[in-house]
């Protein structure tokens, strides 16, 4: 009977996931344009608890639930829950779970890499800290998660603070006066199962890191504060600031004050009832950002209790025709894709430190642009590029074959999108807003990444809007390429992946394709690549040789220079990095070796092709001006 129960809740379990997703989603969207997350974290007082966490797996989740009893929707158990953290009051005392004596993580971090027991682990851990905080009267407190993968249920001194779903976004809790005097534990479950109604969906091409992969922290703030902000340049304008300000805590006609440093800019507004505070004022001594002269400005908020301050940069971005303009001017955007991951430390990336490697090896390229596949990568990808002039293209994971149909995976979707927006809408280096990535052509699709298109360009109407559309071969002529994926009306960049070379034919097809383009506007190439293990020799038809994948890299840009509307590429990828779906032995060994660069951070022979092309691309956009 036991067995039957167990079963039964589980089919139970899977059959309300949806409906639970559902649920949480659509209050957290209802609530974004009113509530957004705090922004600028890291700016704020607090107190980090990065380091050490006491850990528990528990692939059962008898941690929530006690299977002895019946029925087994009940409750969780009052005593036996991990997330109370007991202590036995006695010798006598059964308590099944000591986490002072279980081993720890460092977080931030990832389960998978820090320890081979964990290596290939899917499901529930539970994650304990303690530590000690005292707040003042007049302060408020707020704990801060940069994200945790995927789904994350928080306990603050055995208390429910809540849920968030969604394993690359940031999210917090208010804890003002939920604080104890002394010592305090925060238990953290984190379940990285996959879901086919989650976004991603169950199968994907990148290792499911699982954890609590970005920083934590304390945030610490007065009673009236600045909780959210945009500042840029007004739609269409060089020489005008638009903003906006969001109060939290303040009386409506609340004074914000708004000063850019080197700009000559000091201006004064008041909030509305909402406590929004706008902004539309004379700019005239910006420096703008651009890849060659990346000027930040030191951009300061202030209110009578609260002060904010950070570097910013101010530029345009805008199509016409088939030219991408960055403050007016046409140019191509030489890019590259990259995951993530730290291949040379191994695990996710998360740290300052993370990506000026990562990034660092883009601008030796010869880069000036970069996709950060496929899902929202940790803020200081985008503070970092801010600083090193490279224009990002950002992605939420609606990624392959997604329940289209489902609200509640529209609503994930929705939810993951706007926190990403919300995060870096202050960032200039972010161009492009990505909704998707090689979804198959349907009409339930195509409502489904419309919706998104309509909720990037409410929450942002400064930035370019795109996906990774779809390609169909003329079934009268197999070298005849047509891209009239619906989805494209929608979008200002034609973007598309292609594996020309590797997935079909042999490099020397290339010579032979042509294209058909459904859309006039600028075409822009977000994959293009072959696998290649770093240090393997032969020739240039030899599968996973680097000649292979030097040759493909070389009559690729051949035929892409042919097209008229081509203004940019993202090849795939920059550095190798893992993937359960690559097993072949002793080539593979689950990476993905598509990477220009080897996990051991060698350059491999396609690495100079790119960046060769690249610097004649530059040269060439070097003398137009």
């Amino acid at each position: 009977m036991r067995g039957s129960a167990l079963k039964t809740r589980r089919i139970r379990s899977v059959a309300c996931h949806s409906l639970l997703i559902l649920l949480l989603c659509c209050s957290h969207v209802a609530s974004a344009d009113t509530v957004p997350g705090l922004q600028n974290v890291h700016a704020r007082a607090g107190m980090t608890l990065n380091g050490k966490w006491h850990y528990i797996v528990d692939p059962y989740e008898n941690g929530y639930y006690d299977y002895r009893h019946e029925p087994l929707d009940a409750k969780p158990d009052p005593k036996s829950g991990y997330f109370l953290d007991r202590k036995p009051a006695s010798a006598s005392d059964l308590v099944e779970y000591d986490f002072d004596a279980a081993p720890t993580l460092t977080v931030p971090g990832d389960w998978n890499s820090q320890k081979e027991q964990l290596f290939l682990y899917e499901g529930t851990i539970w994650y304990r800290r303690t530590f000690e905080y005292v707040a003042a009267a007049d302060r408020r407190v707020f704990l801060h998660f940069g994200a945790a993968n995927y789904q994350a249920d928080v306990y603050l001194n055995g208390r429910k603070l809540g849920q968030h779903v969604g394993g690359f976004t940031p999210f917090e809790f208010e804890i003002t006066g939920k604080l104890r005097s002394g010592s305090n534990s925060l238990v953290v479950k984190v379940d990285d199962t996959r879901h086919a109604d989650a976004v991603p969906t169950v199968n994907t091409d990148w290792w499911n890191y699982g954890g609590l992969t970005r920083d934590v922290t304390l945030v610490d703030t007065p009673a009236s504060f600045i909780r959210d902000y945009q500042v840029q340049l007004a739609p269409g304008s060089t020489d005008r600031i638009a903003g906006t300000v969001q109060l939290d805590g303040a009386k409506p006609g609340t004074e914000v004050r708004l000063s850019i440093a080197g700009a000559g800019i000091d201006a004064r507004s008041r909030t509305d009832d909402r406590g929004i505070a706008t902004f539309n004022i004379a700019a005239r001594g910006l420096k703008l950002w651009s890849p060659q002269q990346p000027n930040l400005h030191e951009v300061t908020l202030s209110t009578g209790t609260d002060r904010i301050t950070e570097r910013m940069g101010f530029r345009t971005i805008a199509v016409r025709g088939h030219e991408v303009l960055l403050n007016g001017k046409p140019t191509f955007l030489r890019g590259i894709s990259l995951h993530e991951e730290n291949p040379l430390r191994g695990g996710r990336a998360w740290s300052v430190e993370d990506a000026r490697l990562l990034l660092g090896w883009a601008k030796e390229l010869g880069c000036n642009f970069v996709r950060l596949a496929h899902y929202p990568h940790n803020e200081f990808m985008a503070r970092v590029a801010d600083e090193m002039g490279l224009m990002l293209w950002e992605e939420v994971p609606v990624y392959w074959t997604i329940q289209w149909e489902n609200p509640a995976t529209l609503a994930n979707a929705t939810r993951q999108l706007t926190d990403l927006i919300q995060r870096d809408h202050n960032r200039a280096s972010v161009i492009v807003w990505s909704v998707a990535n090689e979804t198959p052509v349907s009409e339930p699709r195509t409502r489904f990444l419309k919706s998104l298109v309509d909720t990037a360009r409410s929450l942002d109407a400064t930035r370019l809007v795109s996906a990774a559309m779809e390609v169909h071969v003329d079934p009268a002529d197999n070298n005849h390429r047509i891209v009239d994926d619906p989805f494209g009306a929608y979008t200002d960049l034609l973007s598309f992946n292609q594996y020309i070379g590797w997935y079909d034919g042999l490099p020397d097809k290339l010579q032979h394709i042509r294209w058909t383009l459904g859309y006039d506007k600028p075409v822009m190439i977000s994959e293009f690549g072959a696998g290649a293990l770093q240090g393997m020799h032969g020739a240039s038809t030899a599968r996973f040789t680097e000649e292979y994948q030097e040759d493909l890299y070389r009559q690729t840009l051949a035929m892409l220079q042919k097209m008229p509307q081509w203004r940019g590429a993202t090849p795939w990828i920059l550095v190798d990095f893992r993937s359960p779906r690559r097993p072949l032995a002793n080539i593979q060994d689950g990476w993905n070796r598509k990477g220009l660069i080897g996990e051991n951070g060698t350059k491999k022979k396609a690495f100079y092709v790119l960046r060769d092309f690249y610097r004649g691309v530059a040269e060439r956009e070097n003398r137009g001006r």
